[in-house]
């Protein structure tokens, strides 16, 4: 009897210790039926987080920075905005996915706006030169371009001598302005830097001080004063008489910006294609070599 409770109690203490290995394995999962985990699909290729291509496609629209400049950016009889950089500028946000927006700026400070992001570009009859494209990234040239001397028709005018002592405007912050005073990299003409200068917000308003006679010439891009002097203009008694620089147009983005790239590359295209000679042609201007 003795040996007969000693049996059951190491029978009972066995299943005891069965039955605790049973629990414990109750939330072990095997190994072949472990879930695999969720594995991400790998992203799309996307521009950086700093591409400024990509700020621009995010925000859906490129801010273009101008000034009234005819024939570049303007305002036709018809009341419609126009113009060669205009009709430019709209087709190639046409081919970048977004919507141009134009705001008209002081070009005097078309630089810090464009590094504040109050504008995306300068699309505007720039005088591409060795400073501006230090401080920014600018195209390749795309149509040429010169600094002309305007007067009164009838007025006596030899070259730049005559104007020793008179007073020349040209537009603040403009390659006409560099002609006069000189910049960080050019010297000036050395007749006009011996004339009285004064600056002006626009090109358009150096015309009406010359037409006023409140000054004497203007130093203007040639591109501005082929379209707006002479017989059948508003400044029909104005007259180009000397030519001083010839230089290129560009257009300016950020400095580092990689939309530079890709407009050059549609430039490019419209070269190849012939539709950016048949818009020079439709607004009487020539396109860089």
């Amino acid at each position: 009897m003795k040996n007969m409770k000693k049996l059951w109690a190491l029978l009972l203490a066995l299943a005891m210790v069965l039955a605790l290995a049973a629990c414990g394995g109750k939330d072990e999962t095997p190994a072949d039926t472990t879930e695999p985990a969720d594995v991400e699909e790998p992203a799309a290729e996307e521009p950086a987080a700093d591409s400024d291509l990509a700020y621009i496609q995010g925000n859906g629209k490129m801010i273009i920075g101008y000034t009234v400049y005819e024939p570049m950016n303007y305002t036709d009889e018809n009341g419609e905005f126009t113009g060669f950089d205009t009709e430019l500028a709209m087709a190639v946000c046409e081919k970048l996915g977004v919507e141009p927006e134009f705001q008209e700026i002081i070009w005097e400070t078309k630089e810090v706006e464009l590094a504040g992001k109050s504008i995306d570009c300068i699309w505007n009859g720039l005088t591409l030169d060795a400073e501006r494209e230090a401080n920014m990234n600018c195209t390749v040239p795309y149509v040429k371009n010169a600094q002309v001397v305007v007067i009164k028709s009838g007025t006596e005018y030899t070259d730049t001598s005559s104007l020793i002592g008179k007073t020349v405007v040209a537009e603040v912050g403009s390659a006409g302005e560099v002609q006069i005073i000189g910049g960080e990299d050019a010297e000036p003409d050395a007749n006009l830097a011996q004339a009285t200068y004064i600056g002006k917000s626009v090109q358009t308003d150096c015309l009406m001080e010359v037409k006023a006679g409140t000054a004497d010439a203007a130093v203007l891009d040639m591109t501005l004063a082929n379209a707006m002097t002479g017989e059948g203009t508003d400044y029909a008694d104005l007259e180009i008489v000397d030519e001083l620089a010839v230089e290129n147009y560009g257009v300016a983005f950020r400095k580092g910006s990689d939309v530079r790239d890709a407009v050059n590359e549609i430039f490019a295209e419209m070269v190849a294609d012939g539709s950016l000679q048949a818009l020079a042609d439709k607004y009487g201007l020539e396109l860089a070599d």
